[in-house]
């Protein structure tokens, strides 16, 4: 028995794997760009005044549109401290 594989089908897997890997980069891309989307790199004085300087900021907006974003300011406060010192703060050195 001739183990050889037929050159055609041999021809349309590696053709099948490199669609698979075009379809799946593209996939990626899209998903980078749609949790992307609304995100400008204008770089403004977004920290809340109690949140200045403390180690616990985080800071970083999630969700796909901009209408269901939400920013979490830290893990102790996910929507800030509404006072103006912060129990929990604490310093960055």
């Amino acid at each position: 028995m001739d183990t050889a594989q037929d050159p055609s089908s041999l021809a349309n897997s590696y053709f099948r794997k490199a669609d698979h890997m075009r379809w799946h980069r593209a996939l990626s891309k899209q998903h980078i760009l749609r949790s992307q989307l609304g995100f400008h790199n204008d770089v403004t004085a977004s920290r809340p005044k109690p949140c200045q300087g403390c180690v616990h900021y985080h800071g970083i907006a999630y969700g796909y549109s901009k209408a269901n974003r939400t920013v979490l300011v830290c893990g102790y406060h996910p929507y800030g401290w509404q006072g103006d010192a912060c129990p929990d703060w604490t310093d960055l050195q």
